[in-house]
């Protein structure tokens, strides 16, 4: 009786009106920022920051206006974003163990915990552990990695000879290139630059890794049970991955019809007997399931980056060509054109050395980091983070510090040399990311790059089409790729 009397002292409007007033206020008691968390833009009841940009730029007038610490929130997740190389370094490698890769609802619904990129933990250590010293021995050891990529540049240089001086877009031999090299090394196998199958499976993923830098990907990691059930490309990125997952279990199927421990040809060959000797360590997860999803990570990472990279390269040589013939004048005197290159001769090649750091450095590749997430309550600069949040590190900012390099904006290999021309390393150089969780193919990266790129500077000399001025545009996803272009290769 009460509560009916209650009721009839307002109208449906009033009702309607007090109801709004308490979701409000429990959306702002749930989601009221505690002492000394970054500050950010004002946020939108129940949504958040939903319609605040999720790029890199962004980022950065945000830092501007906040300071290198702030924050952001998605419906009712606390996001900090870390900018600069003193804070960066700090949330990554002084502070690092008080973070762990944070697994977002989209690639939960992926990975499940597994995998080299979403898991984390005992098993992520083994998985990791095992890729990392998988790259090294097959390149170190048994000079098969080398030999792959040199294998592999023939290859490609073949094909580019095949446009007989005619303006090509690079992009489909480059990508296939590298695809073969870490297809090589993962399944043992590579595929002709016409193979339409393979040629499909490679849109898929780079189709994958672009979405995944688009607001579809955060909206499902804000409203993750909304988002489920409305359609739209969020559901590309989840198909498109399982469908990489399958094409690769059908790779562990046909090997362990002929499967010889004693010659592993591959990391599927090494992983199967890696899973012989953990079957009682059932928390390493050392499964077939794991394979595949480890796979995954493996071959979309190694041939996506690369690949973008290669491309930025063979963009910066056309935008500089005095650039292209101090690299090739090097090649000259310490290669010559009668053998490969080898990794033994990059100590002897500061120039071409410098210039891929710098391709690395403003080509900018992976602009903001992948998700973190505080284990503990924990501080970074003057902020407190508690236990929970989600960190993302903004590398672009750490690349484009004005107090850690000279010019910044400016494509500049001088960056990485010293007064007498010889190489040096740079501390702000976080193109691989830092800390415990940077990129565990930058080995296979740093190898590839420096191969491929000095036997087409070996064979070619790239130039823009006839009165095209090469753009630096680029289309940013997950990672920052060239816009479509054009070149010319003459022989050299």
């Amino acid at each position: 009786m009460i509560a009916y009397g209650l009721f009839e002292l307002f109208d449906v409007k009033s009702w309607l009106i007090i109801i709004s007033i308490l979701l409000l206020f429990i959306d702002y008691i749930k989601n009221k920022n505690p002492h000394k968390f970054p500050p950010g833009p004002v946020t939108l009841p129940f949504l958040g920051n939903v319609f605040t940009g999720v790029d890199y730029k962004t980022m950065d007038k945000l830092s501007e206006t906040y300071g290198d610490i702030f924050s952001l929130r998605r419906g009712s997740t606390k996001i900090v974003y870390v900018s600069g190389y003193k804070m960066v370094k700090e949330a990554l490698v002084t502070k690092g163990e008080s973070f762990a890769r944070f697994v977002a609802p989209l690639f939960n619904e992926i990975y499940r915990g597994r995998g080299l990129s979403f898991s984390n933990g005992y098993s992520w250590r083994k998985q990791q552990q095992f890729a990392v010293s998988h790259l090294k021995n097959f390149g170190e050891g048994k000079k098969t990695l080398q030999n792959h990529i040199q294998r592999e540049g023939h290859f490609l240089c073949e094909a580019f000879k095949e446009e007989q001086g005619h303006q090509f877009d690079p992009l489909v031999k480059i990508n296939n290139a590298v695809a073969n090299v870490i297809g090589t090394l993962v399944f043992g196998q590579r595929y002709e630059y016409d193979d339409i199958q393979f040629q499909t499976l490679l849109r898929m993923s780079a189709e994958s890794v672009y979405l995944t830098g688009s607001i579809w990907n955060e909206l499902y990691d804000a409203f993750p049970r909304v988002m489920s059930r409305i359609p739209g490309p969020h559901h590309t990125i989840i198909s498109n991955y399982r469908r990489l997952a399958a094409f690769l279990k059908e790779k562990i199927e046909k090997h362990k019809l002929d499967w010889d421990p004693r010659e592993p040809r591959d990391y599927i060959d090494s992983y199967l007997a890696e899973t012989e000797k953990r079957k009682y360590d059932k928390e390493a997860q050392f499964d077939m399931d794991n394979l595949a999803l480890c796979m995954v990570d493996l071959f979309e990472g190694g041939t996506e980056t690369t690949t973008n990279t290669l491309r930025w390269a063979l963009l910066y040589m056309l935008k500089y060509p005095q650039m292209q013939e101090k690299v090739q004048e090097e090649i000259d005197q310490v290669i010559g054109r009668s053998r490969l290159p080898t990794m033994a001769d990059k100590a002897s090649m500061p120039y071409t050395n410098a210039v891929l750091h710098e391709v690395n450095r403003k080509g900018n590749i992976v602009p903001l980091n992948m998700s973190r997430v505080a284990i503990k309550d924990t501080t970074l600069g003057d902020y407190f983070v508690p236990k929970g949040t989600v960190m993302i590190t903004n590398l672009s900012s750490v690349l484009h510090d004005k107090n850690e390099w000279e010019m910044p904006d400016a494509f500049n290999p001088e960056h990485f040399l010293n007064a007498d021309g010889q190489f040096r390393r740079r501390d702000a150089f976080f193109a691989f990311s830092a800390g415990k969780r940077m990129c565990p193919g930058e080995y296979l990266a740093r190898v590839e790059l420096f191969l491929l790129f000095t036997i087409l500077l070996q064979n070619f000399t790239f130039s823009p089409p006839a009165d095209e001025e090469p753009s630096l545009n680029s289309q940013v996803g997950f990672t920052q790729a060239p816009m479509p272009f054009k070149l010319c290769v003459l022989p050299r």
